[in-house]
């Protein structure tokens, strides 16, 4: 894979707790095009993690992203924090997995706290495509993110709640109302998201028109120990609660391919020979999980106290 190596020309602050860093080649030449809805990963310093992109998606001639400083973060988000102009980032080419349907009648377009950045760039590409949208924002008081460019792309059709059962009512009512071929678009925290979805289902919205980015900005509990039988390697690790299979087998010398490092990516997955993994993850399917022959070893844990993987 090819690496970028950008220089970090801008910082912003976008709401409390949220810096918007604008990256560009040192030279300022153009960056590789990307799919509205597309990611970001940064590798940030000891850490990888994504990020979704809020700008021009043709020919940028620079990458846009915001961070959500989280005080209990392991170092993604507090190190993009502390950054200053003029620092150097590696980067990774844009990656899609939340993109919109170009044959869908209406987008109507849902985010919740930081979840907003992809929906920005979803609402950017259809003002330009002239694609009908509507857009429920759900936020903090004193914490809306980009409002400003949310009101210039959606003036008609934007809507932003600060109380929960505001948007609630709003959303039954949504989803009742809109015309055959609409396509919903989800991002925030994971109940946020579940909710909508839950929502949506109640209603009966097909499961194809149903879209999350899932960000992965709640933390899950820590889990209980389990042991890991490194068949191969003829060692036994163990996995404390808190932290990762991902994060022991690394520090073991063990290199699993990864991207997201919040179970939603599907990179990291990993054969299991014996045992039974605890899936804590969103990318397999129900069938893929009952079968219990792999798990993403970023976010998954054991039911037994203790699993083998041929590593």
């Amino acid at each position: 894979m090819t690496m970028l190596q950008l220089v970090v020309t801008e910082i912003t602050e976008a709401s409390p707790q949220v810096r918007t860093l604008t990256l560009a080649r040192p030279d300022r030449a153009s960056l590789p095009s990307f799919t509205p809805g597309s990611h970001l990963v940064l590798e940030c310093g000891p850490s990888v993690n994504a990020y979704s992109l809020l700008g021009d998606s043709r020919m940028p001639s620079a990458y846009t992203i915001s961070v959500l400083k989280l005080g209990a973060g392991r170092g993604g988000s507090r190190w993009l924090h502390e950054r200053s102009p003029g620092d150097m980032v590696t980067v990774r080419p844009p990656r899609s997995m939340f993109p919109p349907m170009q044959k869908a009648r209406k987008h109507l377009l849902i985010a919740g706290g930081i979840g907003v950045t992809p929906i920005l760039s979803h609402l950017r590409a259809a003002a330009r495509w002239g694609h009908q949208t509507e857009v429920l924002y759900s936020h903090r008081p004193g914490h809306g993110t980009h409002l400003d460019e949310l009101r210039q792309l959606a003036p008609e059709s934007l809507r932003c709640f600060t109380r929960r059962s505001e948007f609630h009512a709003a959303l039954q009512e949504s989803l009742g109302r809109q015309p055959i071929g609409t396509h919903l678009y989800c991002c925030g925290p994971e109940s946020f998201m579940d909710t909508v979805c839950r929502s949506a289902e109640e209603f009966g919205w097909p499961e194809g028109r149903i879209h999350t980015e899932r960000f992965g900005a709640d933390a899950l509990d820590p889990g209980a120990p389990f042991e890991v039988v490194l068949r191969d390697s003829q060692r036994t690790v163990t996995v404390e609660p808190g932290r990762s299979l991902l994060e022991v087998l690394e520090e073991t010398g063990i290199s699993v391919p990864n991207l997201c490092r919040q179970g939603f990516c599907g990179e990291c997955r990993i054969p299991v020979t014996a045992g039974t993994p605890l899936h804590r993850d969103h990318y397999l399917e129900d069938q893929e999980k009952a079968a219990d022959d792999s798990l993403m070893c970023c976010v998954s844990r054991a039911q037994t106290d203790s699993l083998e993987v041929p590593l």
